[in-house]
């Protein structure tokens, strides 16, 4: 785990942090930790930009996967 430190918040943005960490019963950090973690957290066009990435890497996939998944289904020990 890091340690960060945040200096020069604004009163009310304080307050207001220590408003939403009272109503949800937690810290003020693990409040402050939460909004972080929804800050940085990444958005649609960033997943997309990664899975075109992937796909780019990947190829073409082609064919029908059903017959090999039935076949490891069957022959499943129970």
């Amino acid at each position: 785990m890091v340690d960060i430190l945040v200096r020069n918040v604004d009163e009310t943005t304080a307050r207001r942090l220590k408003e939403k960490a009272a109503q949800r019963g937690t810290s003020v950090n693990e409040a402050a930790r939460e909004a972080l973690v929804a800050f940085v957290k990444a958005d649609k066009t960033e997943l997309w930009a990664k899975a075109g990435q992937l796909r780019k890497k990947i190829g073409k996939v082609s064919g029908d996967s059903t017959e090999i998944i039935r076949g490891w289904r069957d022959n499943e020990d129970p």
